[in-house]
């Protein structure tokens, strides 16, 4: 779907394979969409900075847009946790994300270092989720991807695109980009939704290379 887009863009595109980048490719103007790791590589060889958000944004962030406490510490720190929290990487996806009823769950030093930054919030429940491609603090495309835990797809395996939240969606989206207390890199995707019980909030932020686009237009990405 971005290939088809970048294409009707009048963009070239290429499939780049393995670890690599290929002898004598241009890279002026290049754009990344790919899986973290490789696309960190890549650029790495080419001199080229990749957008993305601190590991401590989503801790700092403003409490009204998150609306939950959220931590950030070390994987060390993470399984000493004695109560229920949502646990995730705070970084690559070294480990699975998810509710733990104690730390003592988490993968051991064994597998993973004990100083990886995690992320620990209080577990909450996301009543519908949204992802926005955002660009120089502008909203470029927004689409609704869960209700309820449960992609939003039609009978036909399509994503639905118009959900009776949108305009509440739009609107937290509007206000969170326009307060300039919060950092936002000048291409990111944001991810926000309803929390039963509490409100609109932020879920994360992620880059903007290796997201999926969801119900996204695929044709706004490029605006990046």
């Amino acid at each position: 779907m971005l290939w088809r887009a970048a294409l009707d863009a009048g963009w070239s595109v290429e499939r780049l394979h393995g670890h690599r980048v290929p002898d004598g490719w241009v890279t002026q103007d290049a754009v990344f969409y790919g899986e973290g790791l490789l696309v960190d590589m890549m650029a790495r060889q080419l001199d080229m900075a990749l957008f993305e958000t601190p590991y401590d944004w989503l801790p700092n962030l403003p409490f009204e847009y998150r609306l939950r406490n959220v931590w950030l510490m070390a994987l060390r720190e993470a399984r000493a946790l004695q109560e229920r929290q949502f646990i995730k990487p705070a970084g690559e996806k070294t480990f699975d994300a998810g509710v733990y009823a104690t730390g003592a769950e988490l993968p051991s030093a064994e597998y993973f270092e004990d100083a990886t930054p995690t992320l620990v919030s209080e577990v909450v429940e996301w009543e519908i989720e949204f992802r926005g491609f955002v660009a120089e603090r502008a909203l470029q495309t927004y689409a609704p991807y869960l209700r309820n835990g449960e992609l939003l797809k039609s009978e036909d395996e399509g994503w639905v695109t118009n959900v009776p939240e949108q305009g509440d969606a739009l609107a937290f989206f509007e206000r969170i980009l326009a307060d300039e207390r919060v950092m936002v890199p000048p291409g990111i995707v944001l991810d926000i939704g309803k929390i039963r019980g509490k409100g609109w909030a932020v879920i994360e932020a992620n880059p903007a290379w290796g997201s999926g686009i969801y119900g996204n237009n695929p044709h706004k990405y490029w605006l990046f």
